[in-house]
């Protein structure tokens, strides 16, 4: 029996590329199907993450045009990874399958085939994985090495080049219900929930159209996301920086108490300030991290519905 396919596709302010790429996804779906790979009950589902521009009134009119279109919109925007979970829960009412991807083009649509490949092996989660990072500027290609190499060093379970261009069956979109925190980074949750997994290999092109809709400081939010919410090691490096700062401590004051005894002491007040700043410094660096944790927990504790679903096209709400 040939699964239900669901693409989910998060959109924010995606009205110039939207023309282009809508279309590319159908004709990927209605090739799978020609083929015999998928269902023809399979369709393309986007996720409207409270875009400004018209990129609602674009989704309405392919939902009009074309069945194998549907679309969600949230009440407001609440993130692409809150956009994204909103879409594959959604979509796990009635796919077999549901492989998420990014609106701009940028992921390789021809990887979709494969990965419907790799499910029919058996393999419940498929990875899209960049074979290279060619297209990327000098500055994000090696921020991005280093983040990788930074969050295995803290003991966090992640697929390095992956990004959230991967497919997940019934079963796993399940088992991620479970999951309910609200700082999400499904980059780190998806490898934790087991299954049999596989990789795809692609190379990612250039935006179809548009600018980039997550610039350094989201990457750099959600570059935090993924160390404080899977790893505590971080808290323990403030531990031991700070004995190590105590030792160093206790050596000035034993060499200011052998440099009293022998009369050799000069006074100066740089030496004693530069101390104090390096201290002052340690603390507050250290009440930032302990902070960020705590913030984290009182988000958590508060128990909050991620997001609501304002609207539907194509979609029935039973």
């Amino acid at each position: 029996m040939t699964p239900v396919l669901y693409l989910v596709i998060p959109c924010y302010n995606e009205e110039q590329v939207l023309p282009i790429t809508s279309g590319k996804f159908k004709a990927k779906l209605d090739e799978l199907v020609d083929a015999g790979k998928i269902s023809g009950d399979s369709r393309v589902m986007f996720v409207n993450d409270g875009s400004k521009d018209t990129t609602w009134d674009i989704l309405c009119s392919l939902c009009d045009e074309n069945e194998r279109y549907c679309a969600i919109s949230l009440s407001r925007n609440r993130g692409h990874q809150n956009a994204l979970i909103a879409g594959l829960m959604e979509a796990k009412k009635f796919a077999d399958i549901t492989i998420s991807m990014d609106c701009d083009g940028q992921d390789d649509i021809n990887a979709i085939g494969q990965m419907v490949d790799e499910y029919a092996k058996g393999n419940e989660i498929v990875y899209g994985v960049r074979n290279d990072r060619s297209t990327d500027s000098w500055f994000k290609r090696t921020t991005a090495q280093s983040y990788y190499k930074v969050l295995k060093a803290m003991g966090v379970d992640i697929i390095p080049d992956h990004a959230d261009y991967r497919l997940m069956s019934s079963r796993v979109l399940n088992a991620l219900e479970g999951y309910s925190e609200v700082n999400l980074f499904l980059r780190g949750i998806i490898p934790q929930l087991g299954f049999k997994q596989s990789v795809v290999y692609y190379s990612r092109a250039e935006r179809e159209a548009g600018t980039t809709h997550y610039p350094l400081s989201k990457m750099l939010s959600l570059a935090i996301d993924g160390i404080t919410s899977f790893s505590v090691r971080p808290l323990r490096l403030i531990t031991v920086l700070g004995l190590i700062v105590a030792f160093l401590s206790f050596v000035g004051i034993i060499y200011v108490l052998v440099s009293v005894i022998s009369g050799n002491f000069v006074d100066g007040w740089a030496s004693t300030t530069c101390i104090l700043c390096f201290v002052a410094g340690i603390q507050m660096i250290s009440l930032g991290v302990i902070g960020e944790y705590i913030g984290k927990i009182y988000l958590e504790t508060k128990q909050r519905p991620r997001y609501f679903v304002a609207e539907r096209k194509n979609i029935s709400e039973e």
